[in-house]
């Protein structure tokens, strides 16, 4: 083939033979590639050798790989300066989240502490800021509710006698974490990471908008001062709300008044980080600010005592030792720590995923639901509860600095530093402070909403997944509100699989291009032929939804065409033989005079649809000429058909079963078949699954569209009479001014009619 580009001109030039599928394979030989069984799959993974030990041993322990390389000059005073800052705030939000999963708040340290050590020599990101999450807390809270309720009796558990309402509470989350946990684990393990590609980020962000609407709503009761119990599962919110309304005369006038000093002020100063946030050195930590003089302010005026408002009250020292989780709380609750397993790595993957491409570096998957596994049931051992991550908190770590996760192994030594000596200066702060630090990081998940008119716009069936996630899981709990948004994404996507824009292609004048015929003037189509496109996968599911488009674009059924054909072809073999026909040399002849009476037809259904049998005729039929003896047949008025696979990814067997009998159907009909741009792979399996036969031959595949038209032009040169869209468009000047002449015309006639 000789090949050319013009100097200075965007064209190129190609000479080359015209190449079917066979063609082409006997010019160009093809390399041999052994392909691995999945024996050899299974061998290679329980293979072990020096190289392959080090890199598990890395894997495992990703702090060895970024320790080597780590700068002490450059990175050692960002990583403490950020190790501060992330300290100072997750102690805050850990007291603070801790109240969504209905426990004492200290017990938010621990989850602030315990997960993060071990995500230091586990974990693949070094950027994010493990600990409690606002979600997941939630999540927490409504299991925990639903069984350690605040009035009534707790659920008939092994293990709660003797136990306080408190440590009741801390068992059924810490034994939920540590199921959790066993489950990241287990997937991180079997190397099942992938499943977090299910959940898309219009979904995510869906889920996580209506766990704001929760986490706003179950922090109601705190800045206005109310004593509201604790409700799960479905509508949980709406009667919530109910109670909340009933009860808000009897308000805290108190926690009202700070709730909102707190919540402005911490707003305007969030506002002028962002606006200033390339002239600060660090953000203002403005929530461990305002912290700091609400619990200074509370201890000097007694705010306890003189008004009501409740506080954080008594943080024990020190830390408490390890707990065994409860077996009976595992039965109870494996439905709810699934989502939960799958919703605490999804958000804290795409979090560490975000700041692994800004700060050039890879994340593993797998790793990180080892890494997280491991973190929740060692923290669940120690009564802490599951650990993700939180945007702000990772957004602070990021923001000030952070190199590596040194500076998250220096905010969890401060977390221990408040845990151990200083946990006492907080216990005057007023929890108000605290729902109102939660309310004002709300901001960014519930700005969220405003992702509706643009997926409205740009994408609908992904809007749809995200309003029916956020109204299922407002509505439904967030558990079963994740699994109804699974649901709805999968259908979406099957939906967009079963049923594609098929279309038909028509060639752009003086290119070999091919294009939809109705998006484009200047085309060219060739009198007789066909060129069909279906963008998507051919399987079970939508096998009938293509064989209706292609009979639809064709523009009749190749099955009821057959038919009528043998039924017609039967009745002049009969009419042959009694003498009411003969054959000359014009055709056939009537020798009857009148009406030729139409026999009883006896043939099977099965012989209707077997190959015209044109054996005792003296001559081929010409279907779309005058049948004689008054028989009427479909005229077929496409002699070749394309069919471009280029977007088609697979096949399965019952779409091969589907395409050869559709092919069949229509070289019966004579119809000619051309497949073109099919995937090698798909012709391999048409090989082997023993798809061609004397009918269906693998000389129909043509390596391009244009092979195929050039060739089906060399073999029906008739086909090229057939005038372009060109010459419609120049007619319609001529049609228009005609409809516009009979408009005015019929007017005109009504307008005399009516006088």
């Amino acid at each position: 083939a000789a090949e050319m580009m013009r100097t200075g001109a965007r064209q190129y030039v190609v000479a080359r033979p015209l190449y079917s599928e066979d063609s082409f394979n006997e010019k160009h030989n093809k390399v041999y590639r052994h392909r691995k069984t999945m024996l050899d799959h299974v061998r290679q993974y329980f293979s072990c050798d020096a190289k392959r030990a080090k890199n598990a041993a890395l894997s495992l322990l990703p702090v060895i790989g970024w320790m080597k390389i780590y700068k002490v000059k450059e990175w050692l005073l960002s990583d403490v300066v950020s190790g501060i800052s992330t300290g100072l705030v997750a102690v805050l939000q850990g007291l603070a989240y801790c109240l969504l999963a209905s426990l004492p708040p200290w017990y938010g340290l621990f989850a602030a502490f315990f997960p993060v050590v071990i995500y230091f020599f586990l974990g693949t990101s070094r950027h994010i800021s493990v600990g409690p999450f606002p979600v997941l807390c939630l999540m927490i809270g409504s299991v925990v509710t639903r069984l350690v309720p605040d009035e009534g009796p707790a659920a008939n558990i092994t293990g709660f006698e003797g136990l306080t309402r408190d440590e009741q509470r801390v068992l059924v989350a810490s034994s939920i974490t540590f199921l959790a946990g066993i489950m990241q684990l287990a997937m991180g393990l079997l190397q099942v990471g992938f499943v977090v590609m299910y959940l898309s980020d219009t979904l995510v962000s869906g889920f996580t908008t209506a766990a704001a609407i929760h986490i706003l709503v179950s922090q109601l009761k705190f800045v206005l001062g109310l004593q509201v119990p604790g409700i799960s599962g479905p509508l949980s919110l709406i009667y919530t709300l109910e109670i909340i309304f009933n009860q808000i005369t009897s308000s805290n006038v108190c926690d009202v008044v700070i709730s909102l000093i707190i919540m402005v002020v911490v707003f305007i100063v969030k506002e002028l980080n962002d606006r200033f946030k390339s002239k600060l050195p660090v953000p203002i930590p403005i929530e461990v600010i305002m912290t700091v003089i609400a619990c200074g302010v509370s201890y000097a005026f007694d705010f306890k005592t003189r008004y009501g408002i409740e506080v954080v009250g008594q943080i024990p020292k020190g830390y408490e030792p390890p707990v065994a989780p409860n077996l009976h709380i595992f039965q109870e609750t494996a439905v709810e720590a699934f989502p939960m397993a799958i919703v605490g790595f999804a958000v804290a993957f795409s979090v560490a995923k975000v700041y692994s491409i800004k700060h050039d570096y890879t994340i593993d998957g797998n790793q990180e639901l080892i890494a997280f596994g491991v973190s929740n049931i060692f923290g669940a051992s120690f009564k802490a509860f599951a650990a993700s991550t939180a945007l702000s908190r990772s957004a602070v770590q990021e923001s000030t600095g952070g190199k590596t996760q040194v500076a998250g192994l220096l905010s969890a030594i401060i977390v221990m530093i408040v845990t151990l000596a200083v946990g006492f200066l907080l216990e005057p702060l007023p929890k108000s402070v605290l729902g109102a630090v939660v309310i004002i990081n709300l901001k960014g998940m519930l700005m969220q909403f405003g992702e509706i008119p643009y997926l409205w716009r740009r994408d609908k069936p992904d809007c749809v997944v995200w309003v029916v996630t956020c109204i299922a899981a407002i509505l439904l709990g967030l558990d079963l509100g994740l699994g109804v948004g699974l649901g709805v994404e999968l259908i979406s996507v099957v939906l967009r699989v079963q049923f594609p824009r098929c279309s038909l292609l028509a060639n752009i004048r003086g290119t070999d291009i091919y294009k939809d015929r109705k998006d484009y003037t200047s085309i060219y189509e060739p009198e007789g032929v066909k060129i069909f496109r279906m963008p998507s996968p051919i399987f079970f599911a939508n096998m009938d939804f293509f064989r209706n488009k292609l009979v639809e674009a064709l523009g009749f059924n190749p099955l009821r065409v057959l038919k009528k054909r043998n039924k017609a072809l039967n009745r002049i073999k009969k009419l042959l033989k009694k003498g009411d026909l003969q054959w000359t040399a014009t055709g056939f002849l009537n020798t009857t005079n009148g009406y030729v009476k139409e026999p009883e037809d006896d043939s099977g259904t099965e012989e209707l649809e077997q190959p015209v049998d044109y054996r005792e005729l003296p001559a081929r039929i010409d279907w779309n000429a005058r049948l004689p003896a008054n028989i009427v047949v479909p005229p077929v008025d496409v002699h070749s058909l394309v069919l471009d696979f280029a977007a088609v990814s697979f096949l399965d067997i019952t779409a091969l079963k589907g395409l050869k009998t559709l092919l069949k159907e229509l070289i019966r009909v004579e119809v000619e078949v051309y497949i073109v741009a099919c995937d090698q792979y798909i012709l391999e399996k048409l090989h082997s699954c023993c798809f061609f036969d004397d009918e269906v031959q693998p000389s129909m595949f043509f390596l391009t569209l244009h092979d195929a038209m050039l060739h089906i032009l060399e073999k029906h040169p008739e086909a090229t009479g057939k005038r372009s869209t060109d010459d419609k468009v120049k007619d319609r000047p001529f049609s228009l001014f005609f409809s516009t002449a009979l408009h005015l015309l019929w007017i005109y006639t009504l307008f005399l009619f009516w006088k």
